[in-house]
């Protein structure tokens, strides 16, 4: 008798609350409070302080086992930073650095449109969220296909330039805030600033224009549709009950 064993991966729940504690709030408090020499030094802290948003993103992967384009460039974003602390490189390529990782996401998306695959499918018209499949059959059945990838290649370019303005805010930011020498305390003490003002200059106007490009999504598919908000988002599978 074989008995066959299946291996289910979890489902992968966001956390934000506990991404901003693990990937920012923890790493900007150890950069301020532990970078003196009397501490953990400027090494020690900034290795410290990079180690927690690596594990997180290292375990988050593991996990779930799911390839995460965004995770991935997060990693490469950590190493990157902790490179030019402990090799004690020139502040400005922390600058080219914060602007370098959007910058090349926003390419990223504009080159997608080129493709068969538009990442904006992947990010904000997917099949995880959407009722993607009964969106086209109406959008086939009205004659609206065509209108409709025009208004999604329309969003593409706003999704492209909310990275693109991500990325000029990063590297303002940086040049304003950072300027001690890498690998001083100073340095580390203004990263761990960098890293607090950060979120509120850029995350959330970035977060906001998101918003108003979904928001614009669900505008067109209800204008070339006619279905309803409960009929396009994807219906939470109901739990069997014994």
């Amino acid at each position: 008798m074989t008995t066959a064993q299946q291996t289910t991966t979890p489902a992968h729940k966001p956390r934000p609350l506990i991404d901003l504690l693990v990937s920012i709030l923890l790493p900007s408090w150890i950069l301020m409070k532990f970078s003196a020499e009397q501490d953990l030094g400027p090494d020690g802290a900034l290795l410290v302080a990079l180690a927690f948003p690596l594990a997180w993103g290292g375990f988050e992967l593991l996990k779930y086992r799911k390839f995460n384009f965004i995770a991935l460039l997060g990693l490469i974003s950590v190493l990157l930073t902790g490179g030019i602390g402990l090799l004690k490189l020139d502040a400005q390529w922390l600058a080219i650095k914060e602007a370098a990782v959007p910058g090349l996401i926003g390419i990223v998306v504009l080159v997608s449109t080129r493709t068969r695959y538009p990442l904006i499918r992947t990010l904000l018209f997917n099949k995880a969220v959407l009722n993607v499949q009964k969106i086209q059959q109406q959008l086939e059945h009205k004659g609206n296909s065509e209108l409709f990838e025009e208004s999604l290649l329309r969003a593409t370019y706003w999704l492209s330039g909310t990275f693109f303005f991500s990325a000029g805010m990063n590297y303002v930011l940086a040049k304003w805030i950072v300027s001690s020498p890498a690998g001083s305390a100073a340095f580390n003490e203004e990263l761990g600033r960098l890293t607090l003002v950060s979120y509120p200059m850029i995350a959330i106007p970035s977060m906001l224009m998101m918003m108003a490009i979904l928001y614009f999504l669900w505008r067109t598919i209800h204008g070339l549709t006619g279905l309803k908000l409960e009929e396009v988002l994807l219906a939470a599978p109901e739990k069997k009950t014994s």
